[in-house]
């Protein structure tokens, strides 16, 4: 490994603290794909099965994200790194285990170059990887969170190819792509406690410092492809810094000032930089717990995910890289309208448009989108010849007497935080009569016109109402209108809007037996001021 003459030590400023990455290393695929370039209709990679998006997965994995940030190796003795560990749910190592792993791992080469017939790696993993710490990961990633790990080597194949071919491009060591692994998991969605979030774990602060856009509509922390693009330039600052891409993944985790606090406190002054000097800087506890293990995390991560079948890891599910095309579209448009024109679902789109974490691109301004590789062309076409009225993502209401931001955002089906983040200096507890909310919306709100208690009307005056609402999902807004087509009756108008012919019936006035007439107006939802079932 380079190594860095220390004299830059006086030059060193305490840095903003670094964020902080849970991730999880897979197998290698054996040729990974070029990654494609990012034109007007660029490809990426295809929707596979969605894998970390559902909320019950994504506990899962932060359960075992946070088992493995609170896990502390418990057995070193002063000085000594081959001292015997405790592990979680597992048998002690001992020095012979040590011995014996190391063995088996490298051939005997104990510190030195790696089987010419194994795996080779461009991080030093080998004169580590017989470190009591690093072993003792090993087992926890093979034994306590196994079932887990397993899906993250999975995450692996659908991303691996993508940050390699980025970290590459940019002089970052491509192994560096475990990190992920102990980060996240490779989950676009992972939160930690300390509101890090993304693949990368990038904090607010550092994360727009590195370019990535974080605001009420977008948050870009959530794009593996551009958040991929922020890690490498953060670990190569860091580097830059360190000389030692083990002590980079050091500030990394804990923070640039930790590890300088931690260097100067060495006894002696030291001349000279390497990654050996995270070591000596863990052994002395000189960083805190989660940061003084990150780098045995991380081999032991490496070592695993390159050989997983070597360490029983035989059904790895095989999830397809994502390759997308990219369009753009105005603004407020809602990723339900574009799955529709691209025949795919939403959860499909928002695992290519992740950072689209509300379901809609931002007012006030186009935005690109991807989509499925191969439909983009066909997918602009059908969105150019959309009825305007079908694109609108935003009604406006109109507050009327008694109303709540609870009453109203639970009858709109969006969150009171949606409905102030969209209208900056409302206050929730001091609502105007007669104010005008902007209301963000999905697809399905599209016939909404006017309702008894407050009205809603469409956000955009250069956007003309729809005529008629072809599809609405299962669940209408309060007072949303349907203009009666030929054939339709309340029952089928029910079944399409999920509620009862009597509630139609009341809600418009109509008595049993009356007839629908073709251009009729009815309103589909209960508004704000019924209290009957739907």
């Amino acid at each position: 490994m380079k190594r860095r003459s220390w004299w830059l030590r006086t030059t060193l400023t305490l840095g903003v603290p670094a964020a902080v990455v849970t991730a999880c290393g897979g197998p290698r695929p054996a040729a990974p794909a070029p990654e494609p370039a990012a034109p007007s209709v660029a490809p990426v990679e295809q929707p596979a099965p969605v894998v970390a998006e559902l909320p019950e997965d994504s506990a899962a994995d932060q359960a075992a994200l946070a088992a493995l940030q609170e896990l502390e190796f418990k057995g070193l003795g002063k000085g000594d790194d081959r001292a015997r560990g405790v592990l979680p749910a597992a048998a002690v190592i001992g020095e012979r285990e040590v011995d014996t792993e190391a063995s088996r791992l490298f051939d005997g080469a104990r510190g030195g170059a790696a089987s010419t017939s194994g795996p080779t790696y461009d991080i030093d993993v080998e004169s580590f990887a017989s470190r009591s710490r690093v072993l003792y990961y090993m087992d926890f990633f093979q034994i306590d969170s196994r079932d887990r790990f397993t899906i993250w080597l999975g995450r692996l194949r659908r991303y691996e190819g993508m940050i390699r071919s980025r970290f590459r491009s940019y002089g970052v060591p491509e192994d560096l792509v475990y990190l992920a692994l102990i980060e996240s998991g490779y989950s676009n969605t992972a939160v930690s406690r300390a509101k890090a979030v993304g693949m990368w774990q990038f904090m607010t602060y550092t994360a727009r410092r590195y370019g990535l856009q974080v605001d009420q509509w977008v948050d870009e922390r959530r794009d593996p492809f551009k958040a991929t693009d922020a890690a490498a330039r953060h670990l190569l600052s860091l580097d830059s810094m360190f000389g030692s891409w083990y002590l980079a993944a050091a500030a990394y985790n804990g923070g640039t000032g930790r590890v300088i606090r931690g260097i100067r406190r060495l006894p002696g002054e030291p001349e000279e930089l390497t990654d050996e000097t995270f070591f000596a800087l863990s052994e002395r506890r000189y960083l805190r717990p989660e940061t003084r293990d990150y780098v045995p995390k991380l081999i032991a991560a490496a070592l695993i995910a390159k050989d997983p079948r070597r360490f029983g890891f035989d059904e790895v599910p095989a999830l397809e890289p994502l390759v997308y095309d990219e369009i753009t579209v105005p603004d407020a448009t809602g990723l339900d309208v574009i799955a529709r024109l691209s025949d795919t679902t939403t959860t499909a789109l928002l695992e290519l448009n992740p950072h689209y974490y509300r379901g809609v691109t931002p007012p006030r301004r186009t935005a690109i989108v991807r989509v499925p590789r191969g439909t983009g062309t066909s997918v602009a076409q059908r969105y150019a010849a959309l009825p305007a009225g079908e694109r609108v993502n935003f009604l406006e209401h109109v507050v009327t007497r008694g109303e709540t931001l609870s009453q109203i955002g639970q009858h709109y089906r969006v969150s009171v935080d949606l409905v102030l983040a969209a209208n900056p200096g409302v206050k929730a507890r001091a609502l105007r009569i007669g104010a005008r909310l902007k209301i963000p919306v999905s697809a399905a709100a599209r016939g909404v016109a006017r309702r008894p208690a407050g009205r809603a009307t469409r956000e955009s005056p250069t956007v003309p109402a729809a005529p008629a609402v072809s599809a609405v999902s299962a669940a209408p807004l309060a007072g949303t209108v349907h203009i009666v087509q030929p054939g339709e009756t309340l029952w089928l108008l029910s079944q399409r809007y999920g509620v009862t012919v009597a509630g139609l019936r009341r809600w418009n006035g109509m008595s049993v037996g009356e007839v629908l007439r073709v251009g009729q107006r009815l309103i589909v939802a209960p508004p704000l001021t019924d209290g009957g079932s739907r």
